[in-house]
């Protein structure tokens, strides 16, 4: 093999050619051209990248290689793994967003000059951003890194060296999600918003990825320190590269409960999404230390020490984000804490996310906003709390994100401009602190917001029943004739595999895709596995398209596909209908596409959704059970019986579809009277 020659993976192999790895597994078997392993174990042998595209173009399995997936199996093939492949990449283009005219001298160099010369010149510009104790460290020599960074300076000539290691970086937080809590983009924003405009310096002190510094806009200097160092390295050459070149960064590695980086810093603003729930925060050293200014918290409150230590690094008047879990506004152990606060005016307001905003996605996280007090000054009397689950005419599921942001950003900035806001029931209140400093000190906006008035009050509500009148009333038209006996059916059956294979129907998984670069709403709707079994409208949306550009293209669903989940063990078809046509088809579901001149789709979706026939395609693990398609089981029946079936199914389907609508407005009917007679609004008779 030769020297510096990158490996991949049979993984990495089936990324390049498009195809699962059981197709990588048969080349091998039954091509003795196939490339030789050059490393790796037996269990996960290693190739050599070149010698494996080769033979795919000799092959006619690969026609060319996407240079941003040839840049990826480059990082991903390095000897010393990807986090040094990303410093040694991200450095490169450091020097090439300073000057982009480096890249035609070094494109001349040979591969030793190349891997002499370019250590120094990185240790130059990374000490010139980062002063001389940054984190990210650079070998003697680039040997093993020169295809790696060729390729790298090739596709930054057209993406740019910003957007180049953006795409690098992204790759590996995926690659790695188990490994890495991150901060959605949404979240960070508004964190970032709710600290004001452009202030001059901000701190992060467990900044993860730098979400949260990339989406501030500090005019002189952002500061960050995170305990894991690879981590860290990487996320200070993202903020190089995000921020502007006037903008003072300096991340430091260590942890910043135990280890400060920067003990004598006081900041503008510190944004912080802490490590929830951690019992070895430093609870048996940190006893005496001068940071728990509103009292020691205790060792199930965590969140409460990353809060004080924010605290300590603000100027006066200056503000602190924190995102926190539910349970710190209202445990026991942090009661004597959060009455400090309030009596010292440090937390002015409690906003409580829809669940799903951030990780862990399955609870409402607060975000919770500080200023730390003016000695000088008399403290704020008042707590605003906000709950975007009450935000009009939205479902705590299906909020838009842009609804969210706006309403929170817009009840803010009344209420910091002028201490108070009208209260709106069941969205956001003006509490006065002395209200709060009981037994529980509890601050969870929830729990003292009165609930919203049902809408239009009484006469909503008789509007409300008289639909559901309606819809009962067709519930009976439209329900099933009970039907004649019959002896059990031993019709001529095939399988959804045969039919795909006889050209009979197109099967296709969905999953794949990413966004249109028109943006456009339709472009981006995604039919997913949930929307699937409720029977709902599209509800997802699709990621960004690539650095470069590219798109991936999604499968796309049309009028009269049959769309088929494959999770969950429920039996469930359904035909696409028109309202759903044209949006991307979502994870764990397939696509059958059928003919209509030789199948009918109702007929398809019915029998697909047979009990007996779920359970004999279905396989069985200790968590879940999945469905395989192909084995699902079809009558072979003449074009014009399937017809008198599918009719049949179709009806069947809208009776289902009348169910569905009544049990929603007898859920909102009951809801509504409950409220109604529990405010007042509504009179029991």
């Amino acid at each position: 093999m030769p020297e510096h020659a990158s490996e991949v993976t049979a993984a990495g192999i089936a990324r390049l050619a498009g195809v699962g790895r059981a197709a990588v597994s048969n080349w091998r078997r039954r091509h003795d051209d196939f490339p030789k392993p050059v490393g790796g174990s037996d269990t996960s042998p290693t190739y050599e990248l070149s010698a494996v595209e080769r033979w795919l173009q000799e092959q006619g399995k690969l026609p060319s290689v996407p240079l941003h997936e040839r840049l990826w199996q480059r990082a991903d093939s390095h000897p010393e793994g990807v986090p040094a492949a990303l410093r040694v990449a991200g450095s490169l283009l450091m020097l090439l967003q300073g000057d982009p005219a480096i890249s035609v001298s070094y494109s001349a160099d040979t591969d030793d000059e190349f891997a002499a010369r370019l250590p120094a010149e990185m240790e130059t510009v990374l000490t010139a951003r980062f002063g001389p104790e940054h984190p990210v460290r650079i070998p003697d020599r680039l040997d093993d890194a020169v295809p790696l960074l060729r390729t790298a300076a090739k596709f930054a000539e057209d993406t740019g060296p910003a957007e180049t290691y953006e795409f690098l970086f992204g790759r590996y937080l995926d690659a790695n999600s188990r490994q890495f809590t991150l901060t959605p983009p949404g979240p960070a924003e508004l964190m970032a918003a709710l600290a004001g405009e452009s202030p001059g310096s901000v701190l992060d002190p467990a900044c993860g990825s730098g979400a949260l510094l990339c989406a501030s806009e500090a005019a002189e200097s952002v500061h960050a320190q995170e305990i894991d160092p690879e981590l860290a390295a990487l996320t200070a050459l993202r903020l190089a590269m995000a921020t502007d070149p006037a903008v003072r960064v300096r991340v430091r590695s260590g942890d910043s409960l135990r280890e400060d980086a920067f003990r004598e810093l006081a900041v503008d603003a510190v944004l912080c999404h802490p490590p929830f729930n951690d019992r070895n925060w430093g609870h048996d050293e940190l006893g005496y230390d001068a940071r728990w200014e509103y009292g020691f918290p205790a060792r199930t409150e965590s969140e409460l020490a990353w809060l004080q230590h924010s605290l300590a690094h603000v100027r006066d008047g200056g503000t602190v984000v924190m995102l926190m879990p539910p349970a710190a506004a209202s445990r026991r152990s942090g009661r004597r804490v959060r009455a400090d606060l309030l009596r010292r005016g440090a937390l002015r307001a409690v906003v409580a996310l829809p669940a799903g905003s951030a990780p862990p996605y399955g609870l409402p996280l607060h975000l919770w906003v500080l200023r730390k007090p003016d000695p000088e000054g008399r403290p704020p009397g008042d707590l605003l709390v906000f709950d975007a689950a009450g935000i009009p005419g939205h479902g705590p599921e299906r909020t838009p994100w842009y609804a969210v942001s706006a309403a929170v950003l817009d009840t803010w900035a009344a209420f910091d401009r002028h201490g108070s806001v009208p209260d709106r029931p069941g969205l956001n209140r003006t509490l006065p602190v002395v209200e709060l400093l009981d037994d529980e000190v509890d601050v969870t906006p929830a729990r003292h917001l009165p609930p919203p008035t049902a809408e239009g009050g009484a006469a909503a509500l008789e509007s409300v029943r008289d639909r559901l009148a309606r819809t009962l009333r067709r519930t009976a038209e439209t329900a099933p004739v009970p039907p004649a006996a019959g002896e059990p059916a031993r019709w001529p059956t095939t399988t959804v595999g045969e039919l795909a294979r006889a050209g009979a129907l197109l099967m296709r998984p969905g999953g794949g895709g990413t966004a249109r670069a028109d943006g456009s709403a339709a472009a981006h709707a995604v039919l997913t596995e949930h929307d699937v079994v409720v029977g709902g409208a599209p509800t997802g949306l699709l990621p960004p398209g690539r650095p470069d550009g590219t798109v991936e293209e999604p499968v796309l669903v049309e009028e009269g596909d049959v769309v088929v989940p494959v999770l969950g063990g429920g039996a469930v078809a359904r035909v696409v209908d028109g309202a759903s046509a044209g949006a991307a088809l979502g994870r764990n579901v397939y696509l059958l596409r059928p003919d209509t001149a030789a199948l009918d789709p109702w007929f398809l979706a019915g029998f697909l959704r047979g009990t007996a026939n779920n359970r004999q395609a279905s396989s069985f693990a200790s968590t879940s059970t999945r469905l395989d398609v192909r084995r699902l089981q079809v009558p072979r029946l003449p074009l014009a019986d399937q017809r008198r079936y599918g009719e049949r199914f179709r009806t069947l389907a809208a009776f289902e579809e009348t169910l569905r609508q009544a049990t929603a407005l007898g859920d909102q009917l009951i809801q509504g009277l409950y409220d109604g007679l529990t405010d007042g609004t509504v009179r029991p008779g």
